[in-house]
C-alpha cells in the first residue's frame, strides 16, 4: 500500500539497450522498494531488448526480466509493458521513441533524446502528439544538494543572479588509444561533447537560472583518429597502438558565452579530452547577495557564500545529509554520502511517481528540446563565428 493507503499502481517496464545505463536503471528499479516503502507504484521488469546474447541472458538470469529479446520492437509491442526505457546508442533513439509513443507507451530516454537537435525535436513531437509522459536522463538535477541550490536561488537567497559558469570535463576520451566507439562517430552517436556532456550542464542552468537567449561559441576535435574497436570495446576501453585507425567525426571540445533571457551572463565548457578533471560536472552561480558552487566529483558538498558585513566572510561547505529531501532514503545523518547510482534511483523513483500520480514530469522531452535549441545555436555560431539567437526547434 502507498502512504495514503491506496493500492499501488503496477508499472510494466520494457527496456531497450542493456549496456551500462540500461543496467543502472534496472538496478534502480529493483532497489526502489527498499528505499521508498511508501511509494505509489510497483514496477515489473517485463522485457529487455539487446543485440548481445550474453547481455540478454544476464537480464533474465541476474536482473529478473521475464523475457529478453533481440528485436526491440517486441518490447514496444508487448501489451504488458506500460513504460519503455531507452538506453541505446544515440542515433537509434528517435525511431524507438516514435514507435513507443505511437504504441501508447510512456517513454524514459537516456540523454540525448536524439543524436542531433532535429532528432530530439522529432521525439518531442512524437510524445506530445501521442499524449504520453516522457522523461529524460538529466540525472544531476536530482542530486539533493543541487535541489537545495535550486531552492536557494528560487527564494532569492543569493539576490539577483548576474553570472553563471557551467562545465563538464571528463577524461573518458583523453587517451589517444581509446577505441573508436560509436560515441566518436557522428553517424552513430550524433554530435560529440555538445550532445554527451554540455547537455547536462546547460540543462542545470535552465533549471537554476532560466532560458538562454543567445550564444557565441566554438568547437574542436583534438584527437582526430583512434584505433578501430574490437567487438568487446567500450568508450572506457583501450585499443592497441598498432591497430588500424579510423577518423573521429564529432567534436571533443565545445565552449560558449551566453546571455540568459533574464539578463545574466554565462560561460559553458565541455571536453572529453582534457587531462586532469576526471568527471567535473560543475556549476557556479553568482548573485548580488551571495554565490554557490557544486561539483559532481564532490557531489555531497555544496560551497555557499553569503555576503555579510562581519569579518567571517568566505565560502562555507554544506555537507549532504538526511535533512535534504530523499538523501535520507539512502543514508542517515549528516555527511554520510550518496553516489551516482543513487541519483539514478531518485530519477527513476520520481519518474515512476509521475506516472502513478498522472502528473506532468520534469525533466521530460520539453526540457530536452530546450537544450537542443541552444545546441543548434551553438553549432551555428561555431560555423559563422557570430552571436546566434536561440530559436525553439519545436515542431508543429
Amino acid at each position: 500500500m502507498s502512504a495514503t493507503g491506496a493500492a499501488r499502481r503496477r508499472l510494466g517496464v520494457g527496456l531497450i539497450g542493456f549496456g551500462w545505463l540500461g543496467q543502472a536503471h534496472s538496478r534502480s528499479l529493483l532497489r526502489i522498494p527498499t528505499h521508498f516503502p511508501e511509494r505509489e507504484f510497483d514496477t515489473e521488469l517485463v522485457a529487455c531488448a539487446d543485440v548481445d546474447a550474453a547481455r540478454r541472458d544476464r537480464a533474465v538470469r541476474e536482473f529478473g526480466y521475464a523475457a529478453a529479446v533481440e528485436d526491440w520492437r517486441r518490447v514496444v509491442e508487448d501489451p504488458a509493458v506500460d513504460v519503455v526505457y531507452i538506453a541505446t546508442p544515440n542515433m537509434f533513439h528517435v525511431e524507438q521513441v516514435e514507435a513507443a509513443a505511437q504504441a501508447g507507451k510512456h517513454v524514459f530516454c537516456e540523454k540525448p533524446v536524439g543524436g542531433t537537435p532535429e532528432q530530439t525535436a522529432r521525439a518531442e513531437r512524437a510524445v506530445r502528439l501521442a499524449g504520453v509522459t516522457s522523461g529524460v536522463g538529466y540525472n544531476y538535477r536530482w542530486a539533493p544538494l543541487v535541489r537545495y541550490a535550486a531552492q536557494l536561488l528560487a527564494d532569492g537567497e543569493l539576490g539577483t543572479i548576474t553570472n553563471y559558469r557551467g562545465r563538464f570535463f571528463s577524461m573518458y576520451g583523453s587517451d589517444p588509444l581509446g577505441p573508436l566507439s560509436w560515441r566518436y562517430l557522428v553517424e552513430e552517436g550524433g554530435h560529440g561533447v555538445t550532445t554527451d556532456l554540455m547537455s547536462h550542464s546547460v540543462d542545470l542552468a535552465h533549471m537554476l537560472v532560466g532560458p538562454i537567449a543567445r550564444v557565441i561559441g566554438t568547437t574542436e576535435t583534438f584527437i582526430r583518429e583512434r584505433p578501430l574497436p574490437s567487438a568487446e570495446a567500450t568508450h572506457y576501453g583501450r585499443g592497441s597502438a598498432d591497430a588500424p585507425r579510423g577518423t573521429v567525426t564529432n567534436e571533443d571540445y565545445a565552449s560558449m558565452l551566453c546571455e540568459f533571457a533574464g539578463g545574466a551572463r554565462g560561460t559553458f565548457e565541455a571536453s572529453r579530452t582534457l587531462i586532469g578533471p576526471e568527471s567535473q560536472m560543475a556549476l557556479d552561480a553568482y548573485g548580488t547577495r551571495g554565490a554557490l558552487s557544486w561539483n559532481l566529483e564532490r557531489l555531497n558538498e555544496l560551497q555557499l557564500y553569503r555576503a555579510a558585513d562581519d569579518l567571517g566572510t568566505g565560502y562555507t561547505t554544506v555537507f549532504g545529509g538526511d535533512r535534504f529531501p530523499l538523501h535520507g532514503s539512502f543514508a542517515p545523518g549528516s555527511a554520510n554520502g550518496i553516489g551516482f547510482e543513487d541519483l539514478v534511483a531518485i530519477e527513476d523513483y520520481e519518474f515512476c511517481r509521475s506516472l502513478a500520480l498522472e502528473r506532468p514530469h520534469r525533466p521530460g522531452f520539453e526540457e530536452a528540446l530546450a537544450w537542443v535549441s541552444v545546441q543548434a545555436a551553438l553549432l551555428r555560431s561555431a560555423e559563422t563565428g557570430r552571436w546566434e539567437d536561440v530559436v525553439s526547434l519545436r515542431l508543429p
